[in-house]
């Protein structure tokens, strides 16, 4: 595969080469997932302060966050009061202007205008292991980690887990055009498994802790790119990207039906194009099958996706895109951008997993946005009519984003339902359905099941915010006798598809053994300065078996530090 890898980002440099780009940019690396400005741009978005942060293929270039930050800071008489204060904290993080002795600190000394040594590492400035910049090329060097106590409340209270790691990231942009990642992290569970997988569930799709054969029970992450930017006419702007980051693809405020993000971080390749009202991204990627003990039974499977977008600032947007999954190795066919996988895939004789989807976001209303997406399975024309028949592999989302309800500031009210008709997901060959490493990479309530999500989140200033989730799920589980062997089929099952001739035809929706869920989680997320969060979760789950008349409540509660995280 690197050989492909290295075929095309050459061409891409090449062809770059004869543009004569603006001047270059210092922070091309992206900003990961997790980082809480996404939130903070997500808010400012339905605020109408700002438009288009790309939510729906939202790995963003810190220099891009920084723009979209200085956007926000010319309509500062628009903000509340922890508003502002965000805004300058999130100022100093991603816009370098900002950077001075009072706000920032390297521990090892820097050449830039902060603060050095141990003094200032438990202050409120921001803080860097090490930072160095000249002209436009620069490091930065950044300490992560997380210290996790989880105590089971029912059915036992005795039950507890402890996780804990440890590692760094190294990022920064070289000659203005070309950013940097790279970053790892181990570390080390102990306890309760079923604790442990609730309150971090990455740890589920890592090797050493499925593998499980050293003395401590451990995992690992590591994750790094290179990323090209260039931008060789005003208002256009195009990268590819090389290496291994989380991925989050499609609209979703729960979770995206196309790539949620839970599955373990790809390798990959990605193309992204901006100009005017058009958004394309392309993605070609690699990841594992499900674990085996077995070396001879591992394989490698593929994902590839194209997206286009159409913005209209101040209106709504609509997109269309599409994924395949494959498990025989690398097509050419899929390697090529610019053109329609689902009928490629038919021409290499209908043997992958393919998905088409489309989905629609508002922007008109201030403070409320709507959005919806649709997903289809394989599919495409057939029986469309017939919601019955078990060759529709169809779902949906639709929900709202409701900021400041009632005119209460820095609040925020968010509601979806999503419903996902049986069968969806899977595939004959076992080895392509739409899961990497024993976890379903779109939406994680899986096939034959809806979801009724509600959340509320409050900043109460620019230390604490609070969150609220309610999640109602309804699935209908397959059938299996006494010694596990299956009874009959209702497309519950993601690793179970369809089998001709022994399958009825009509799949109905959430037939089978009908299980509830209602989920209820409080979080309070407390920065007492900077870089070092804390996070105190309750989580409760009510299992009811409507089938088999069975009820049983799980809950339970964990305190977390982050580092950096």
């Amino acid at each position: 595969m690197n050989q492909y890898y290295s075929f095309f980002i050459l061409l891409f440099l090449i062809c770059a080469s004869f543009f004569k780009p603006e001047p270059g940019f210092t922070q091309i690396e992206n900003v990961p997932l997790n980082n809480p400005v996404y939130g903070y741009l997500k808010e400012m978005e339905v605020k109408n302060i700002i438009s288009d942060i790309n939510d729906d293929d939202p790995n963003l270039s810190r220099f891009q966050v920084s723009d979209f930050l200085n956007e926000i800071d010319l309509k500062n008489n628009e903000l509340s009061d922890t508003e502002r204060k965000l805004l300058k904290k999130y100022l100093i993080e991603f816009d370098p202007a900002y950077i001075d002795q009072k706000n920032t600190m390297s521990l090892f000394k820097s050449n830039m205008k902060v603060s050095n040594g141990f003094k200032d590492f438990f202050s409120d400035k921001q803080k860097y292991l090490f930072a160095y910049q000249k002209n436009e090329n620069n490091i930065f060097i950044e300490a992560l980690g997380q210290l996790n106590y989880i105590n089971g409340l029912k059915p036992s209270s005795k039950s507890n887990a402890k996780i804990f790691d440890v590692g760094f990231r190294m990022r920064g942009s070289l000659f203005g055009h070309l950013g940097y990642n790279f970053s790892v992290v181990k570390g080390g569970a102990i306890g309760d498994s079923v604790l442990i997988e609730s309150a971090f569930p990455p740890i589920i799709s890592t090797f050493k802790y499925q593998e499980n054969i050293e003395n401590i029970t451990n995992y690992d992450f590591a994750s790094g790119y290179l990323k090209y930017f260039i931008s060789p006419a005003e208002g256009m702007n195009v990268s590819a990207q090389l290496g291994r980051e989380k991925l989050k693809y499609g609209l979703g405020y729960s979770k995206s039906l196309s790539l949620s993000g839970d599955a373990p971080d790809m390798d990959f390749l990605k193309l992204n194009f901006k100009y005017g009202i058009i958004n394309f991204s392309s993605i070609f990627g690699s990841t594992v099958g499900e674990y085996s003990p077995n070396r001879e039974e591992r394989y490698t499977k593929y994902f590839t996706a194209n997206r286009v977008k159409l913005a209209f600032d101040d209106l709504f947007d609509i997109g269309m895109g599409e994924t395949v999954i494959s498990s025989r190795g690398i097509e050419l066919g899929y390697l090529n951008p610019m053109i329609f996988y689902k009928f490629v895939e038919h021409s290499l004789q209908d043997r992958d997993n393919g998905t088409i989807f489309a989905d629609f976001q508002t922007h008109f209303i201030k403070n409320f946005e709507l959005q919806g997406t649709f997903f289809l399975d394989e599919n495409i024309l057939s029986n469309l009519s017939d919601m019955t028949k078990a060759t529709n592999k169809t779902a949906y989302q639709i929900g709202f984003f409701w900021y400041e309800p009632a005119g209460v500031k820095n609040l925020a009210l968010i509601f979806e339902y999503t419903k996902i008709r049986p069968y969806v997901y899977t595939h004959f060959d076992f080895k392509n359905t739409y899961t990497a490493f024993g976890v379903n990479i779109g939406h994680p309530i899986g096939p034959n099941s809806d979801q009724i999500f509600t959340k509320l989140t409050y900043n109460v200033n620019e230390k604490v915010r609070l969150k609220l989730e309610y999640q109602k799920i309804r699935k209908g589980q397959n059938i299996y006798d006494a010694a596990g062997e299956l009874v009959r089929n209702v497309g519950g099952d993601v690793y179970q598809s369809f089998r001709t001739g022994t399958d009825a035809d009509n799949a109905y929706f959430l037939d089978g053994v009908r299980v509830n869920n209602d989920i209820v989680s409080f979080n309070i997320n407390y920065e007492p300065a900077r870089n070092y969060i804390f996070d105190l979760n309750y989580t409760y789950n009510m299992a009811d078996n409507l089938t088999d008349g069975i009820k049983r409540d799980y809950s339970y509660a964990y305190l977390r530090f982050n580092l950096n995280y």
